[in-house]
């Protein structure tokens, strides 16, 4: 059962094969089976997952009508608020709080009869592509348990990927749902900016934190989507405009007579081999079904990394003063006689990573005295530059499409002393925040260097998220005709390394 789809999963429900409880308990066996080698869970709720399957139980027993989705298990990140449950956003400075509230998405999720098996490790406030930078140590991808499943939604692509939930929840702020995506070989969306609340999401970088649907299938996650989209009053920038119809876009799946535009600056030098063989292939897949493949140019792209790591940063410097020890969260140094900011700093000093340190020291810099129109403001410039790029580019095409990743899934610890080397493994999604579009990755097959998972990435315009599914519906289609099943069903056992 745990093999299946959430759209199958679903369809089990509805016709009395299996029961929530069942669904959930399986899920939950196979965390315990598994999570020791994956490490994908900070805290797995057990007995709340459960009575939340039987709860749905009763109402599909008493004939009540239920979302598709109403009893499937599912994995969240744990960068968002859920009442009375552990929420550290892979921190020790908020190891053990328990929010007094849900985050919107969470309650979205509960009224439509989600199961939460519980909370996913990550990147600490969301800052890596890797999932290295937790406060409570690595996910490992479970194509290759020596390599990293990319981050910061690491713990979450990794649940999904190992078979331990079907579908789950991320947060993509320069691409931490799509590039996770990509090296776990699953489907990520990162929704437009605005289109799914941020209230209740702990905050990194405020202009560009998405929380957005993973997913087996492309199917899968617009079913998700579907939940966790719409107008939300706690949210100054929820967009109040209807949800795209993506699960029909996502059924519907037709490219003909579709132009797809091909971003020159996104492929090339620095790109695996096996990588642009796959995205290569994909694109013939799309003209053969009746697209129209064309290159656009966008030039301000080549500086959106350096502008990216100005903008987020000095977001993050901001946002992250709230932990200051004396309201939530960990508090250390406070012995007699000490001052506020004494154990302020202490209390920093013990519960912030490096990686975290370094971005608060490298945005604070950025927006001081005398550097803030030099360097923050000068990448304010440069994201409009981005934006006006992409508004020719869709003059064009319907549809942008790049690879999601340069590369393939790295090793653990190869690339953790080189920040930069990290940083780049963003290079081709961070446009996508930087203009607060839309965005999908899907996975393209297996490098031939390593046989690891490719991610094909869709960009559409903003609040036009249905395309993406409409493009990576037939897509995928046309790769499981290919392959003969879904790449998922290709990961080799958890036992070891490849």
């Amino acid at each position: 059962m745990i093999k299946k789809t959430a759209a199958q999963m679903s369809a089990s429900l509805t016709s009395g094969e299996t029961t929530s409880v069942a669904l959930t308990q399986s899920h939950l066996d196979r965390i315990s089976e598994v999570d020791s080698k994956v490490k994908a869970f900070l805290h797995v709720d057990g007995e709340n997952a459960l009575a939340q399957a039987a709860k749905v139980d009763a109402e599909r027993a008493a004939g009540k009508k239920l979302h598709p989705l109403a009893g499937v298990p599912l994995a969240l990140k744990d960068v968002l608020a859920q009442e009375g449950v552990p929420t550290t956003a892979g921190s020790k400075i908020l190891q053990g709080w328990k929010p007094p509230y849900d985050s919107t998405v969470v309650s979205k999720l509960k009224q439509a009869g989600v199961v939460i098996l519980g909370k996913t490790n990550m990147d600490e406030f969301a800052m890596g592509s890797s999932t290295e930078n937790s406060g409570y140590g690595p996910t490992f991808n479970p194509w290759d348990l020596t390599r990293t499943p990319g981050g910061s939604s690491g713990g979450s692509a990794a649940a999904v990927s190992a078979f331990e939930a079907p579908i789950a929840v991320g947060s993509d702020t320069g691409g931490s749902i799509r590039q996770p995506a990509a090296l776990t070989g699953i489907v990520g969306v990162r929704p437009t900016y605005g289109a799914v609340s941020r209230y209740g999401l702990i905050a990194y970088s405020s202009s560009l934190d998405q929380a957005g649907p993973f997913g087996r299938t492309v199917l899968d996650t617009a079913l998700l989507h579907e939940v966790m989209a719409g107008h939300d009053p706690k949210d100054a920038t929820s967009i109040n405009a209807a949800v795209p119809n993506v699960v029909a876009a996502a059924r519907s799946a037709d490219v003909k007579g579709k132009k797809i535009g091909v971003i020159k600056q996104l492929q090339g030098d620095g790109y695996q081999n096996g990588v642009l063989a796959r995205f290569n292939e994909s694109l013939e897949l799309l003209e053969s079904l009746g697209a129209e493949i064309v290159e656009v140019d966008c030039p301000s792209f080549e500086y959106a990394l350096a502008a990216y790591y100005l903008i987020a940063p000095s977001e993050c410097s901001s946002n992250l003063a709230r932990f200051d020890a004396m309201r939530y969260g960990l508090r250390t140094g406070d012995v007699d006689g000490a001052s506020a900011e004494t154990v302020m700093n202490a209390t920093r000093e013990a519960g912030f990573g490096r990686e975290v340190k370094r971005r608060i020291i490298l945005g604070t810099y950025a927006l001081s005295s005398g550097y803030y129109d030099a360097y923050y403001g000068s990448a304010q410039k440069i994201r409009t530059l981005i934006i006006d790029d992409y508004k020719k580019a869709f003059t064009k095409a319907d549809v942008l499409v790049s690879p999601t990743s340069p590369i393939t899934a790295f090793k653990i610890g190869e690339k953790s002393e080189d920040p930069i080397a990290m940083y780049l493994a963003d290079v081709a999604t961070i446009p996508v925040n930087l203009a607060g579009i839309c965005g999908m990755s899907l996975p393209a097959g297996l490098a031939d260097e390593d046989g690891l998972p490719v991610g094909f990435q869709i960009m559409a315009p903003a609040m036009q998220d249905q395309r993406l599914y409409e493009v990576g519906g037939a897509l995928e289609a046309a790769l499981v005709s290919k392959w003969g099943g879904y790449l998922i069903d290709q990961v080799p056992a958890l036992g070891g390394a490849k």
